[in-house]
């Protein structure tokens, strides 16, 4: 089932602007990540924590959710479909792997946004404390790869997008050229 035209158009839309709006979080969280693992100001890092559990909350955690989902009605309403084409479902499972990971990590993030904002919190005691870096720049290099995938959409059909495109030949009465035989 494909969508018309003119909502595909606005699924499309809201779907670039979730996922570019999620790019720019994990940027923006990043920066903050960087000044956490570098700083050693512990009100600098004090803010930054508590940057991050905003960003974080407020910004990534909804539009995570809300690009996976509206990348999932762009998929199952458009002729690309969700298993027809490698690149759809690498970038799909790409997202939803970020996605889990996010959501496995911002417990932490929450915690550690807890510890910066209590004033009995020391500042050796956050200073201290790991940074969330290796998980944000993994982040950001996964949703780049999902970001390429589907500017590029590398040809290649999984095993059912190709029995789904040889049945809309034989329906259409054309032979699909590897069984064709010459006469």
């Amino acid at each position: 089932m494909t969508m018309p035209p003119r909502v595909r158009k606005l699924a499309l839309a809201v779907h670039l602007t979730c996922s570019v709006g999620w790019l720019g979080a994990v940027v923006a969280y990043l920066t903050l990540d960087l000044t956490v693992a570098t700083s050693q100001d512990p009100q600098l890092v004090r803010a930054a924590w508590i940057a991050m559990g905003v960003v974080t909350s407020s910004a990534i955690v909804p539009l995570a959710l809300a690009s996976l989902l509206t990348g999932l009605v762009m998929s199952l309403g458009t002729k690309w479909g969700l298993f027809r084409h490698w690149w759809v479902l690498i970038s799909f499972l790409l997202t939803v792997f970020a996605t889990l990971v996010l959501l496995s990590e911002t417990g932490l993030i929450g915690r550690m946004a807890d510890l910066a904002t209590d004033p009995a919190t020391s500042g050796e005691d956050l200073l201290a404390q790991p940074s969330t870096l290796l998980h944000s720049v993994g982040g950001l290099l996964v949703l780049l790869v999902v970001q390429v995938l589907n500017v590029y959409k590398p040809q290649g059909l999984t095993p059912y997008g190709w029995r789904r495109q040889q049945e809309g030949r034989m329906a259409t009465g054309r032979r699909a050229p590897e069984t064709a035989t010459s006469d």
